[in-house]
């Protein structure tokens, strides 16, 4: 039995109906782009050769892909089995399987793919197929069979009889070749098909004709292999990957609310025992501490931290802060680029106006401050440790508070030094 394992991603698709000028491997689910998904599935097989097939907006794609895995250009858009040679260009001397992924699957996890390479080799097959029965298989290749059941080609719907058409077994796209097999047939790929494209699903066949053995695994969840292409398929697989995610939390001692109203990105780091409430949205690289308390209608955006047993709530955007432990800013308001000290409290319509039309600036508060109700702060600006504002005041920019004094006005006048 043959044991190395290479895996090529195909990225090189102009995705037309997504209808933008981003390549479609680089849309967003939940924080990061889709390529990412499926490469963090190749990287988890631990292959001996990773490879990625680029083409259109290349130059965009390419600051994405990690150093060592090795990147080819498909300089002319002709088919997924054109991609593929320009693949096995760099796999010279390499005998093994050969798995091939699309960048635009990224609901696929690595237990499936595990699954479909431990078919492949314990059977010793030539081609090894992932599909699934769908009810409604439009848009998908169908699996061919002969009259014995066993796989003798797939054909793509657009090429596909009225008959063909009803076979509601669909090709996945993801195979695994024993590489040696398929150098054989697919040079013989010809583009006799409605694209004018050469296929790598073809290889089947000519696989078959060889009286080589083809087999499929059948993927227990039919979303793992959706393929993105239009922005209806994106916002699917958004709410798939929003439940994996919300579920892993969790199952790790999060309590959310109401999860079909939460919205936490890949990312995210939340400690046990935190609560979040409906309609908060959480982007990637925030991170929640134990016992906190989020939402309702809360969004805590980028470079976001809280420490444990902090409290946020309604209707607040904090972006590029940290609160420290038994901090609250339960009511409606802005925090950005803020450096919040221990057990201080924000008060409701607290604003920290952190940009002056050029530059983001700092704001600090210090331990046990309390911020009145509707307090402005231009930053940059210091408030002391346990010092006070007072209701509707607005700190103007390069103050500094000192511990323990209260101000108060517009603007702001000391009315009791520390």
């Amino acid at each position: 039995m043959k044991k190395g394992l290479a895996v090529v991603v195909l990225a090189a698709g102009k995705g037309t109906r997504m209808k933008s000028s981003l390549p479609k491997v680089l849309h967003p689910l939940c924080g990061r782009p889709m390529l990412d998904y499926v490469l963090d599935t190749a990287k988890a097989l631990k292959p001996q050769h990773l490879i990625v097939v680029l083409g259109f907006g290349h130059q965009q794609v390419r600051p994405f892909i990690p150093a060592g895995i090795y990147v080819v250009v498909q300089k002319k858009l002709c088919g997924t089995a054109d991609a593929v040679k320009e693949a096995l260009a760099l796999l010279k001397g390499f005998s093994g399987s050969l798995l091939v992924l699309y960048a635009d699957t990224p609901l696929l996890r690595v237990e499936t793919v595990k699954k479909l390479i431990g078919y492949h080799k314990a059977n010793n097959l030539a081609a090894t197929l992932l599909s699934a029965n769908l009810d409604k298989p439009q848009g998908y290749g169908r699996i061919l069979r002969d009259a014995y059941s066993a796989v003798c080609g797939i054909v793509e719907e657009r090429d596909a009889s009225e008959y063909q058409k009803k076979i509601k077994e669909i090709n996945s796209g993801i195979i695994c070749f024993d590489v040696e097999r398929l150098r054989e047939v697919i040079f013989k790929i010809r583009p006799d098909n409605r694209k004018g494209e050469y296929y790598l699903t073809d290889a089947i066949s000519l696989l078959y004709k060889k009286e080589y053995v083809i087999d499929c695994v059948k993927v227990d969840d039919a979303n793992e292999v959706l393929g993105i292409n239009s922005r209806l398929e994106l916002a699917k697989a958004v709410r798939c990957i929003q439940q994996r995610i919300n579920e892993q939390h969790m199952r790790k001692g999060v309590t959310l609310v109401d999860p079909s109203s939460t919205f936490i990105d890949w990312g995210v780091k939340i400690g046990a025992d935190t609560v979040i409430y409906p309609f908060t949205v959480i982007e990637s690289g925030v991170k929640i501490g134990k016992g906190c308390s989020v939402g309702p209608f809360a969004r805590l955006r980028r470079g976001t931290s809280l420490k444990d047993n902090c409290q946020v709530g309604n209707f607040i955007e904090i972006v590029r802060s940290t609160l420290f432990s038994k901090s609250k800013a339960k009511h409606f308001g802005y925090l950005g680029d803020s450096l919040i000290g221990r057990q201080v409290n924000i008060g409701a319509g607290t604003v920290t106006a952190n940009y002056d039309g050029q530059k983001k600036h700092k704001t600090r508060i210090g331990d046990n401050s309390f911020i009145g109700s509707d307090t402005v702060l231009v930053a940059p600006v210091v408030i002391g440790r346990g010092a006070k504002t007072g209701a509707g005041c607005v700190v103007t920019k390069n103050t500094k508070v000192g511990d323990n004094s209260v101000v108060v006005g517009v603007p702001a006048r000391l009315l009791r030094k520390g």
